[in-house]
């Protein structure tokens, strides 16, 4: 008992010295007392960021055209966000992209590739077909537009010519079908049965080319769709005559299907064969 009390006190009195000892090391320390100042100056040589002043003013139109101006620019406004849709509309991207989707069903594939992969060949491959197209809008609408010897609207004008004329080569077997869809679309119009391509106008030749571009899409589907059907059905006949019942059919035919489309050069001949059927 007597050495724990000594090792008690030995503690006790160590302790007392250190908490006695430790303010006295902190006030002889050299921190300053107070936070160090200091000062900062800008080059003069360095130019300032110009923020401009933007002001939106509205006023009532004064005159029939400030009216007529308002009401072009809004439909300006509008023709630029439906743009997009009108460029996958009007041109081949239609067809590609419905083709390539048939393709990934015909194989079984599920997620390679992936739709944005597909969408992005389909767009570049569009933009491959439409280069001649775009490149005549540059020339003789954009170009003059921007050099101001035309106006917005001979602009609108020369730009929808290109593409009509790409929507009518395209229709040249429709164009020969009485009951075609320039036909179905311009009796349901209440329209004369047109003699020249100038007398279609664009509001009907446009849903008559997507109907039509739909439509071949699925005639190349279709196609595609049926060598794969025909080795789905060998594997799930040798499947059943094996016994194998429970075991799924698209699980063992993927496999024959891919070394089938490669071995082919799928890729290269389903490519070649959209072209075909753009260029005539």
């Amino acid at each position: 008992m007597k050495d724990l009390k000594n090792k008690l006190k030995s503690i006790f009195f160590i302790l007392i010295i250190f908490f006695n000892l430790v303010p006295l090391s902190a006030q002889n320390t050299n921190f300053p007392n107070s936070p160090a100042r200091g000062t900062t100056t800008m080059n003069p040589n360095v130019n300032p960021v110009q923020i401009p002043n933007i002001a939106v003013q509205i006023t009532q139109p004064q005159s029939g055209k400030e009216v007529a101006f308002s009401v072009r620019l809004l439909i300006l406004l509008t023709i630029l966000t439906l743009a997009p849709s009108i460029l996958i509309l009007v041109t081949c991207f239609l067809r590609f992209s419905i083709v390539l989707d048939f393709i990934k069903r015909a194989l079984s594939l599920q997620q390679v590739p992936p739709t944005a992969v597909l969408n992005g060949i389909a767009f570049f491959m569009t933009i491959f077909i439409m280069w001649p197209t775009f490149t005549k809008i540059y020339d003789n609408a954009y170009k003059p537009m921007s050099d101001g010897t035309i106006g917005l609207e001979q602009a609108i004008r020369e730009a929808e010519k290109p593409i009509r004329e790409f929507m009518f080569i395209q229709l040249q077997d429709d164009a020969a079908k009485e009951r075609g869809y320039i036909g179905m679309f311009m009796n349901m119009a209440k329209l004369g049965k047109p003699k020249t391509p100038s007398d279609v106008p664009t509001y009907i030749l446009i849903p008559a080319y997507i109907l039509h571009e739909l439509t071949v899409a699925f005639y190349i589907g279709i196609f595609l769709y049926i060598p794969f059907i025909i080795i789905d059905m060998v594997v799930a006949s040798i499947l059943m005559s094996m016994g194998m019942m429970m075991l799924p059919p698209v699980q063992i035919s993927m496999p024959f299907k891919l070394i089938l489309f490669v071995l082919v050069d799928g890729w290269g001949l389903l490519t070649q064969q959209l072209f075909a059927s753009v260029i005539h």
